[in-house]
């Protein structure tokens, strides 16, 4: 049976309306997962975060300066590496720490961040502390934190640099 003309626009009609839901459908599960993921992340006043960078220097959070990107990841996250190059991207022109969590010894972050070409600060984290105190309990996990020393934003998973940028301007 062949569709005349008038059913045509009908049709192309509920095939778009179709669509429209499935995507409405995929965007609320993503934003459900995202939620789920991030539930128990700190909130509210930044927890501490000192330690020995991988060069062997002191670090203390100090957001004074503007809004600080707070990164956990691992050496060993396939999630982490697809992102490693916008963390480093960000880190070139905005204040950022990543905290290397699990992930070895000084030696082998430094021999790590060689090898992948990365010139981000690297917290050192080896038991997983810093990321316990900060409810990172997956990586990779993305904090803002704005200059008054509070989170702004807290996510788990792959993160777009474009979004974590956004996230960072809407923290000034």
């Amino acid at each position: 049976m062949k569709q005349s003309e008038q059913d045509r626009p009908v049709v192309t009609r509920t095939r778009w309306l179709r669509w429209l839901r499935d995507i409405l459908v995929l965007l609320l599960v993503f934003a459900a997962v995202q939620w789920w993921q991030a539930r128990d992340l700190a909130a509210g006043p930044a927890p501490a975060l000192t330690g020995l960078l991988s060069d062997g220097r002191e670090y203390r959070l100090s957001p004074a300066d503007g809004p600080v990107l707070v990164h956990f990841w691992a050496s060993w996250c396939p999630v982490c590496r697809l992102e490693q190059d916008s963390i480093d991207s960000i880190a070139s022109d905005r204040e950022v720490i990543t905290i290397a969590t699990n992930s070895g010894s000084a030696d082998e972050i430094n021999a790590y961040l060689d090898e992948q070409g990365l010139g981000m600060r690297v917290l050192m984290d080896e038991t997983g502390e810093i990321a316990r105190h900060w409810g990172a309990s997956g990586v990779p996990a993305s904090f803002i934190v704005d200059a008054d020393g509070r989170i702004t934003y807290a996510g788990m998973g792959y993160a777009t640099e474009i979004g974590l940028r956004v996230r960072l301007w809407l923290a000034e």
